[in-house]
């Protein structure tokens, strides 16, 4: 009951709240493409597009499985989701990769993201036996990844997403499920080990365009500029720096920007105060919501680096920073902490991270916890995740 009171307010208090709002938050479909999956990356506060190989690089940056030191590694992950509300919505991801050909120049990788809402109960009066229904959705990704120099490689992820969150009723209808395709494109520069004074040094830098496809289209028999929505296409650029003490401490920084490649909702505001509650400004707001449905996904990305109302303060406003620490000792333990940064005008997520990461032999073992620095409340806040992974085969030395 706790579920359909949450998803009721939720479908009526929303729509009412942007009719008299004026917001330029972005909103795409399947949001869940962007949650941390596995708690390496949480646990460094969402980012891992320059963080060193890990079975877990499908999600963030796949350039990087062909600097993998493993041959090959399989992952699986669990997160809980809105913890402090339900216990049943959760993320659960699974990657496989394999590195191959002469001196392991290639690597492939297999990955599938499940995203469960748990089970929501249907009925029209309260002694009615109630109808109940699992929404989910899922990506299907699959990655290639070469070396095109002993420093630097590229990579192309194809996506499959199905998101199934409508379901039969009494009149009827269409309860197929939405689906679409995206492609990633990625790369990943990782330098030598240098000697400095007192320590070594490396550097790491990185990219991703990520989720670049046509609009997933959740209204059956609508047309696609009447209710397509924006996947969440996004741009990662990043940097990182490993201090290398000797053969058993490391500490590892890094640092990540990133910003979704989707038109910017336009402003209906006329007298700046925020509402939009005058006739005229009502019709601006239909006249600017239905411009914005007839953009295509391609045309999107350009238009993302400058359709801010606000001019180019606004664009800076788009971009989300992290930045993360990682302390790992003789590849066997490792400690992370990091910091997320959202302006408050685009969403204002604002939250730190803690992990830990344990390796016996083949075996690796992460968690991580979140805290939030926000007054939004953040979904994951308070919640502790974790990932599992097996690396095995041939050994590949970082040169």
């Amino acid at each position: 009951m706790k579920k359909i009171a949450i998803l009721f307010i939720l479908f009526t208090t929303i729509p009412s709240i942007k009719a008299q709002q004026d917001s330029r938050v972005i909103t795409t479909g399947v949001p869940f493409l962007l949650v941390a999956a596995d708690a390496r990356a949480a646990g460094l506060a969402d980012q891992g597009v320059a963080t060193s190989a890990d079975a877990f690089s499908q999600q963030w940056n796949p350039a990087k499985y062909a600097f993998a030191t493993d041959a090959q590694g399989f992952t699986a992950s669990y997160t809980p989701y809105l913890t402090d509300l339900v216990n049943d919505i959760s993320l659960g991801q699974a990657n496989y990769y394999k590195r191959f050909g002469d001196d392991g120049r290639s690597a492939f990788a297999v990955s599938l993201r499940y995203f469960g809402l748990g089970e929501i109960e249907f009925r029209r009066e309260a002694e009615d036996v109630p109808v109940i229904v699992k929404p989910n959705e899922l990506a299907l990704d699959g990655s290639y990844a070469l070396k095109l120099s002993e420093k630097f490689s590229m990579a192309v992820a194809g996506r499959y997403i199905r998101s199934q969150l409508r379901f039969p009723t009494e009149s009827g209808g269409d309860a197929k499920p939405a689906s679409t395709f995206a492609v990633d494109i990625a790369g990943f520069y990782q330098g030598e080990e240098t000697a400095l004074a007192d320590f070594n040094g490396r550097l790491r830098l990185g990219f991703n365009f990520q989720n670049l496809g046509p609009k997933i289209n959740y209204d059956a028999g609508a047309s696609d500029d009447d209710s397509a929505n924006f996947l969440p296409a996004n741009m990662r650029l990043g940097g990182g720096y490993d201090f290398i003490f000797d053969e058993y401490n490391k500490v590892s920084v890094s640092v990540e920007l990133a910003k979704l490649l989707v038109p910017t909702p336009q402003s209906a505001d006329l007298d700046g105060d925020g509402l939009v509650t005058s006739p005229e400004e009502i019709a601006l707001r239909d006249e600017n919501n239905a411009a914005y449905n007839k953009v295509n996904w391609v045309s999107g990305i350009f238009k993302s680096f400058g359709d801010a109302p606000g001019g180019f303060s606004e664009e800076l406003q788009e971009f989300t920073y992290s930045v993360g620490a990682e302390y790992v000792y003789q590849d066997a333990f490792a400690m992370r902490l990091g910091y997320f940064n959202e302006s408050p005008e685009k969403g204002a997520r604002k939250f730190f991270s803690l992990g830990a990461g344990f390796k016996y032999n083949v075996v690796k073992v992460d968690v991580s916890y979140l805290f939030s620095a926000s007054k939004v409340k953040n979904p994951l806040e308070n919640t502790l995740r974790f990932s599992l992974t097996f690396n095995f085969g041939d050994k590949y030395e970082e040169y």
